[in-house]
């Protein structure tokens, strides 16, 4: 490769992390904003000033205000999908302590983006039919390592026999209701307190009795 090859190489991955920068900073921007007046009140011109960008750079990156929701709630959807089977993985092979290290960075990411989370819940409707059913494609890829990880302790013996359907979709809501119902549970426990609380009723939901003793140090 040439030496200008070189600097185009460079040229170009600096642009591209320029750019991915400045989406994102505009999408953080949105969920503010339409937290603050909802999607259908926010003015392009308000996410320009809230995200310190020219309206002109935002139609760079986005063709509109549908675009930019549709950007707000994939960005918090791919978090969740690219987060939590990592930190999943550093808990080992046994399925109950991945269980517990996916419903805690869950439950953490959603605080790391409360109005993202609540945005999705509330404006999603307002996407067209495309939009949605790309909503539920990372929804369903988002909850497959806590899927996955159910399935293998139920065949395991180490939990019992759930539908697992039902429950990872409650272990979804018992997550994002510390975003939705944040202006109540946020004023009795912190985010550790609420994390070890869900946990522990989780578990005593999950594991047979004849295994709590097994973790004891997760159902304290």
């Amino acid at each position: 490769m040439t030496s200008d090859q070189d600097e185009l190489s460079v040229h170009d991955a600096v642009r591209a992390v320029r750019t991915d920068s400045r989406r994102r900073q505009v999408l953080r921007a949105a969920a503010t904003v339409m937290q603050r007046t909802g999607f259908h009140q926010m003015s392009m011109q308000a996410l320009a000033d809230e995200a310190g960008v020219s309206v002109g750079l935002i139609y760079k990156y986005f063709g509109g205000k549908e675009d930019v929701l549709l950007a707000t709630i994939i960005s918090i959807l791919e978090s969740f999908r690219d987060q939590l089977a990592p930190a999943m993985e550093t808990a080992g092979d046994d399925p109950v302590e991945r269980l517990v290290a996916g419903m805690r960075r869950y439950i953490e990411i959603v605080d790391e983006n409360i109005d993202a989370v609540t945005l999705t819940y509330r404006e999603s409707r307002t996407l067209d039919r495309a939009g949605r059913d790309r909503i539920k494609e990372l929804e369903v890829s988002t909850s497959a390592p806590l899927r996955e990880v159910l399935e293998d302790g139920i065949a395991a013996g180490v939990m019992n026999d759930v539908d697992v359907d039902l429950m990872v979709f409650d272990l979804l809501l018992l997550a994002h209701g510390w975003a939705l119902k944040h202006w109540h549970f946020g004023a009795l426990y912190s985010l550790d307190e609420y994390i070890r609380l869900q946990i522990r009723f989780v578990l005593n939901t999950i594991l047979p009795a004849e295994r709590r003793d097994d973790y004891a140090h997760l159902v304290r």
